[in-house]
């Protein structure tokens, strides 16, 4: 096959497949660009981390306006794609607005953000510095740039939100979706697999290892069989858990009490209340008391589909 008929093909696939930039249309947010944005936004998070040399007290000033400069005109550049694929009257105009709301919770956003970078060093003993936590840990990442996402979310800013926390999954293997709500003081050890869902919520202080799923049970679905958009799907986590490596947490009517312990592996379809723990003894889920000795709850067999799952 020669490469002319190779490209026909190509052209072909593309006119009857799709997949390509609305050629002729609305032009999409540039992944390239969107990236870009997200590592200006750790700059701007943490200046004289990643740059060489990092700037002196003097240079600051001049950093960070060089920096909300450069954000602002890409931002609102990318905003007004979304805007425009969305069909939004006035895109350009409401891009700038966007950008300007959006860039001013960045403050504020740096306050929470630094509770994470607190909640890693506190919950790590290998932990030696916060330069090390901000230069080194994953989460750092993975968090900040899901919490910024998530500014746009409810921004409601199409695309541009999960376009940023996939930046930060591909660099981290972490994927937070920009809906799901989280606490202060947030810390996920290792970072790699875990998964957390639109409409989880998560609590203050709470602390996951690596490949931890805060998932969805099923899926509500219309009368063409299409999942329902918007619908509560994934759990909620009280203040102060701690949930251990690949333990799966589903549902949306699913909440885990604080101050409670999910043990490694632990699959957990039905909520638990304040101070428990869960874990597995040889084939058995046990839930009890952290401060009792009783058991609040156990099975005599591994629970493997939904309808095996008893209290």
């Amino acid at each position: 096959m020669h490469l002319e008929e190779i490209k026909q093909a190509l052209l072909d696939s593309y006119r009857s497949h799709g997949g390509i930039n609305h050629v002729d249309g609305t032009n999409l947010p540039s992944q390239e660009s969107v990236n870009q944005l997200a590592a200006d936004f750790m700059h701007l998070l943490f200046p004289g981390y990643f740059e060489e040399p990092a700037p002196t007290a003097d240079e600051l000033p001049a950093l960070v306006d060089h920096l909300l400069n450069r954000i602002n005109r890409r931002l609102a550049t990318e905003i007004e794609k979304c805007l425009r694929f969305s069909q939004t009257s006035d895109a350009a105009t409401k891009a700038q607005d966007l950008t300007k709301a959006f860039l001013a919770q960045f403050p504020e956003l740096r306050g929470i953000i630094k509770t994470d970078v607190e909640a890693a060093y506190d919950g790590d003993p290998a932990a030696r510095s916060v330069e090390e936590i901000i230069l080194a840990y994953p989460c750092v990442l993975v968090i900040s740039l899901q919490r910024l996402a998530h500014v746009l979310y409810h921004l409601k800013v199409p695309l541009l939100p999960r376009m940023l926390t996939e930046y930060g999954h591909e660099r981290t293997g972490c994927d937070i979706h920009p809906g799901a709500r989280l606490g202060s003081h947030f810390f996920v050890d290792h970072c790699t697999g875990v998964v957390i869902g639109e409409t989880a919520t998560v609590g203050t202080h709470v602390k996951l290892y690596q490949g931890v799923t805060l998932g969805a049970k099923s899926f509500e679905v219309d009368e063409d069989g299409r999942p329902i958009k918007g619908v509560k799907r994934h759990p909620n986590i009280g203040d102060h858990v701690t949930i251990y490596a690949h333990a799966t947490i589903l549902g949306g009517d699913t909440h885990v009490g604080a101050n409670s312990i999910i043990g490694s592996n632990v699959w957990l379809m039905k909520s638990i209340p304040e101070e428990s723990v869960a874990y597995f003894k040889g084939e058995n889920l046990v839930v009890r008391s952290r401060r009792k000795k009783e058991s609040l709850m156990e099975r005599r067999d591994t629970p493997t589909h939904e309808h095996d799952w008893e209290i």
